[in-house]
């Protein structure tokens, strides 16, 4: 968990560390003035999609929750971290690992785009089976609802309708009273 928290803080510092190493590896390992335009140019773009990414791993509910990404977001952040730095040192020596780079990217990308979709899914998922079982059995199931009342949509979860105070065969339209 404690690898995960980590990850989870240091995408962000990764937003503005690996494009900044990026511009000064360039510098430092003997190349031309033309491949330090290049590699800051290159840097930014890089930034750019670390910050995507970043983002995309923090819209999903249960990273935002715990304060730490998957497993599975630690390896993908890991290996396009790793082949970065790399590629601030061997960029002259080793071009290949700049494409290698955007090509991690990009997956690292759509696999984030579909870890949020997937998380997006499951809780559709679980108010579709919360919804049936509301219209099925005409009792809201027992336990705290997840989601908010219609009453008090910003509620906190104490302040909330318990099961037994809601009478699910109650639809309360709440309009904003015109002012003619």
């Amino acid at each position: 968990m404690i690898l995960r928290k980590a990850f989870y803080y240091w995408q962000f510092a990764a937003v503005v560390v690996l494009p900044i190493w990026l511009m000064v590896a360039a510098s430092i390992f003997k190349t031309t003035a033309w491949q330090v335009l290049g590699a800051t140019f290159g840097a930014l773009a890089i930034g750019f999609g670390l910050l995507v990414v970043s983002l995309l791993f923090i819209a999903r509910k249960e990273v935002r929750l715990e304060k730490a990404v998957s497993w599975a977001d630690v390896g993908v952040l890991t290996v396009w971290h790793a082949l970065i730095v790399l590629m601030g040192i061997y960029s002259v020596t080793a071009p290949w690992i700049s494409v290698l780079v955007v090509l991690v990217g990009l997956a690292a990308f759509w696999f984030a785009v579909w870890e949020l979709f997937d998380a997006a899914r499951k809780r559709v998922r679980e108010a579709m089976v919360y919804l049936d079982e509301t219209a099925r059995f005409g009792t809201v199931p027992a336990g705290p609802s997840p989601f908010p009342t219609m009453t008090n949509p910003s509620a906190t979860r104490s302040e909330r309708p318990t099961a037994a105070s809601v009478d699910p065969s109650v639809i309360i339209i709440q309009e904003k009273p015109s002012e003619n």
